[in-house]
């Protein structure tokens, strides 16, 4: 089991105190299952922490009813741990969506939000839920994701999920795990189900 030591120590003029509460870019990417699930898990910890979330889903359509939206809300609102916001993007995007262009702008939108929230400070964790397509797509530029993110100002950790990560953001990123698919109940023609997928 890792005791939680680095195998490196840089020579950054960094205490061990200062380099540990440094704030994190982290990136879910790759095909296999569980990006978000694992963003929505920081978040649980984040709220334990007493720390505010922000949540912004990209893609997913605003009309899905996800279920780490409904507990992460019940949760913020309870008064127990760190608050929790919850913000889609315009009417969302799903697989069938067919009006791009407003799928587009409203992307556009969400990032210039997470830009104004982050220079107010909004948040300590931020989770840009599928945030990867826009950038893959060309919607956002990711030059400018990692610009803006280099200089966020405080200690805000931002954690990013989609597949096909552009490689500026993976090179920036403190952390970055690829998701794998060994094997998916999809591949045998079962659809997602309820509990599982949503």
């Amino acid at each position: 089991m890792p005791q939680g030591k680095p195998s490196v120590v840089p020579e950054d003029g960094l205490t061990t105190r200062q380099r540990r509460n440094r704030p994190l870019v982290m990136v879910h990417t790759g095909v296999g299952k569980g990006k978000s699930t694992a963003a929505f898990g920081m978040a649980l910890r984040a709220w334990n922490q007493n720390w505010p979330v922000g949540v912004f889903q990209f893609v997913k359509s605003a009309k899905w009813r996800v279920g780490e939206e409904r507990a992460l809300r019940v949760l913020g609102d309870s008064g127990e741990g760190g608050t929790v916001a919850w913000h889609k993007m315009g009417e969302g995007w799903s697989w069938v969506q067919r009006d791009i262009e407003s799928s587009e702008e409203a992307a556009k939108e969400g990032w210039e939000q997470v830009k104004r929230d982050l220079a107010a400070e909004a948040y300590r964790l931020y989770v840009l839920d599928e945030f990867a397509y826009p950038m893959h797509w060309g919607w956002v530029d990711p030059d400018e994701v990692v610009s803006v993110l280099r200089d966020r100002p405080g200690t805000q950790h931002v954690v990013i999920t989609g597949r096909n990560a552009p490689q500026q953001l993976v090179d920036f990123a403190d952390l970055v795990t690829d998701m794998s698919k060994v094997k998916h109940p999809m591949d045998a023609g079962q659809k997602g189900q309820r509990g599982i997928e949503w």
